[in-house]
């Protein structure tokens, strides 16, 4: 990048970096990389680009502004390398399949309580909806109620209609019928038994196979991943099959699992689902702000063995919170905040962060080196 030139120079990083007003790591990444930080991009640019002509070096060419990205490009994958696990001394990746027993889950106020609703969905009977951003966690609460089961040794029957390829019309993918969650049942319920062909005698056979299965002590819970491409007609359905009862117990609980998109098809506005929306409750997984964001990172570290002191200071703290923290203006051209202080988006932009605070041979990350990435 501008190594060479940098060298024509003949002064420090730190003598550089003070005469045109910013950090020696802010420097040392462009110098080095030919990075510059997302905010005020720009005004530094012409800031640098004016030093080196002053001093004789043109670097205009190398200088050249690249095409901005999207805010959501900060959800790229970014993974620890091996040289950054053995410079902050890591044994294992803190950030990257690191979700191994439920003590591995960082319970939040709003996590807790989501991780409540859908057991107490699971053994009670209920109709649940978890709305969340992507990165948000879904999945891993998803996971962690699979475990909990299995760990306490519930008779409850999880059943998970597939939806590899489910979109809410089909002509964009396949949409997920009625027919298709009552096959589900079957599968799960009673896995030796063939469905009926007419839908009416299948869907009686779900319901005498429910009765039967809870006769023998059994709960069950519909739990539908990416529900959020689930299609209108069939969210009115779900309320048929959770409507199913013995006397006055309910046979299968529901949980929907799915994007901010799911909110907006579950919303009070929309007349379409109203007997859904009367009977499901809504949730929504929060991002980490408010103090959670350290103690999330703090959990993090130390379940791997490293105190979070260790690797960032405190003010790379409040540079990531600040760096996932977007100002728009919404329809009625007011200023809105909008955090992607997601879990999946701190992984992503603290192990961009180590790696380049590794790269660059220092002890600790700071904010200059998480505004540099």
């Amino acid at each position: 990048m501008l190594k060479t030139e940098f060298q024509k120079l003949g002064k420090s990083f730190a003598k550089v970096a003070d005469e045109i007003g910013c950090s020696k790591p802010t420097l040392i990444n462009i110098v080095n990389h030919g990075t510059f930080p997302k905010r005020n991009e720009t005004a530094l640019r012409d800031q640098v680009l004016n030093y080196f002509k002053q001093h004789g070096v043109d670097v205009a060419d190398k200088l050249t502004p690249k095409v901005k990205k999207d805010n959501d490009m900060l959800l790229r994958k970014s993974a620890l390398s091996q040289a950054t696990r053995q410079h902050f001394g890591l044994t294992r990746d803190p950030f990257h399949d690191e979700i191994r027993q439920a003590q591995d889950v960082y319970l939040t106020p709003d996590v807790r309580y989501v991780r409540e609703a859908l057991f107490q969905t699971a053994t009670q009977g209920g109709f649940v909806a978890v709305v969340g951003e992507s990165g948000a966690g879904k999945s891993t609460l998803r996971e962690d109620l699979h475990d909990r089961i299995h760990r306490e040794n519930r008779p409850i029957v999880v059943i998970e209609p597939y939806v590899l390829a489910m979109e809410d019309n089909d002509q964009k993918g396949k949409t997920l019928k009625a027919v298709h969650i009552a096959e589900a049942i079957l599968a799960a319920v009673v896995p030796d038994v063939s469905p009926k062909r007419s839908p009416e005698s299948r869907f009686r056979q779900v319901h005498q196979a429910l009765i039967e299965s809870a006769k023998a002590g059994n709960k069950h819970i519909l739990l539908i991943e990416e529900a959020h491409s689930l299609p209108i007609p069939t969210l009115k359905h779900l309320k048929r099959f959770f409507e199913l009862k013995q006397g006055f117990e309910r046979l299968i609980g529901i949980a929907l699992i799915g994007q901010t998109e799911l909110a907006q098809k579950l919303s009070e506005n929309n007349p379409s689902v109203r007997e859904v929306v009367q009977r499901c409750e809504v949730v929504t997984l929060l991002p980490l702000t408010d103090g959670k964001l350290q103690g999330y990172l703090k959990h993090k570290f130390e379940r791997v063995g490293v105190k979070l002191e260790d690797v960032l200071d405190e003010s790379a703290i409040d540079a990531i919170a600040e760096r996932l923290t977007f100002t728009h203006r919404n329809g009625k051209n007011q200023l809105q905040q909008n955090s992607l202080l997601y879990p999946l988006a701190v992984n992503n932009l603290v192990s961009a962060a180590m790696n380049e605070a590794a790269g660059l041979g220092f002890e600790r990350v700071d904010a200059d080196i998480v505004k540099g990435i």
